[in-house]
């Protein structure tokens, strides 16, 4: 960004204002002494077309400082969902559009980079962790061929075995974790369209309502969202689920009949690696990732006060849903 002088939105606005001004007195001026020496229609033809002209150019004036700044600041900040890193804007107009930009171009960068060092720790936390865990599964593989193992030389290697799987979930699930913030799922799905699938890949009995209303994600990530809270459900004991989905579009509500989340682990459901399940497989990086999910597309998930089982509130935020 050059560091040249740049006119103030007052200035501009004012000075428009007082231009347009300026040429109506100044128009009526030169055909009272114009139309006496070269008649009327001739003096209001010309004034008219100098009056043109110089609107036209406080126009392009008014374009060049202010609209087309605007448009480029708009068009840089929607490139920005798309992974790579955009041109930033060349033109700037006002000092406070200057100002405004150089925060967004700054803003951009700042996430950029977080979501790179995520991305970042997360392959090398995971790359250095795998071989040693690959190791440790081997060298109890060995073990386990060999002979004269006591029982509780067996029940060792068995637990050894079990975290190393436990150890191996967890890396997968850092790396689903990581690859959510970036998933995009744009686009637009309604719950009639998905209540085959699910119902026949969930053993529960599935009620929904406002099937019809149009929701702002696409059937992809509608089905991992879902998926995932279907089977917590199960998982809970639930037999029913009950999927409301908000007039407007922008919300939608999934609500069992199973046991429910207490009050002491409620607050925590969505932190990550929090689980009730560890000894039966959970990594408590589920919700977790729903939660990246949505908030990458404008929305947000939260745990909803029930008297019956779990309820769980999704809504998009600044979505404006279309049919």
């Amino acid at each position: 960004m050059s560091r040249r002088w740049r006119p103030s939105l007052g200035f501009v606005l004012g000075g428009a204002l007082a231009g347009t001004l300026a040429l109506s007195f100044l128009g009526l001026i030169a055909l009272r002494y114009l139309g006496p020496e070269v008649g009327f229609r001739n003096a209001a033809m010309g004034l008219g077309l100098v009056i043109a002209t110089l609107t036209a150019l406080l126009g392009w004036l008014m374009v060049r400082l202010l609209l087309r700044p605007i448009r480029a600041l708009e068009a840089y900040a929607k490139a920005q969902k798309g992974g790579a890193a955009p041109p930033p804007p060349a033109h700037f107009g006002t000092r406070e559009l200057h100002t405004t930009a150089r925060s967004v171009i700054a803003m951009a960068g700042a996430l950029r980079d977080r979501e790179t060092r995520i991305r970042s720790f997360t392959d090398h936390v995971t790359h250095e962790l795998k071989t040693p865990v690959s190791a440790i599964r081997a060298a109890a593989e060995l073990l386990e061929d060999g002979a004269g193992l006591s029982p509780e030389d067996t029940r060792l290697l068995a637990q050894i075995d079990g975290a190393c799987a436990q150890l191996e979930g967890q890396l997968a699930t850092l790396r689903r974790a990581a690859q959510a913030r970036e998933l995009r799922y744009d686009g637009m799905s309604r719950l009639n369209d998905l209540t085959n699938e699910l119902r026949s890949q969930h053993p529960l009995d599935i009620t929904i309502n406002g099937g019809a209303v149009p929701l702002p994600l696409a059937p992809e990530g509608m089905r991992v969202i879902l998926g995932h809270l279907l089977n917590n459900a199960a998982q809970h004991g639930a037999t029913g689920v009950t999927l409301t989905a908000a007039q407007n579009g922008t919300a939608l509500t999934v609500q069992d009949n199973g046991r429910g989340i207490s009050k002491g682990n409620a607050p925590h459901v969505f932190d990550p690696f929090f689980t009730t399940r560890r000894d039966t497989g959970g990594t408590g990086m589920g919700l977790a990732i729903l939660r990246n999910i949505l908030s990458t597309h404008g929305g947000q998930i939260m745990l909803a006060a029930t008297a019956e089982g779990a309820s769980f509130h999704i809504s998009f935020r600044g979505v404006t849903p279309q049919s």
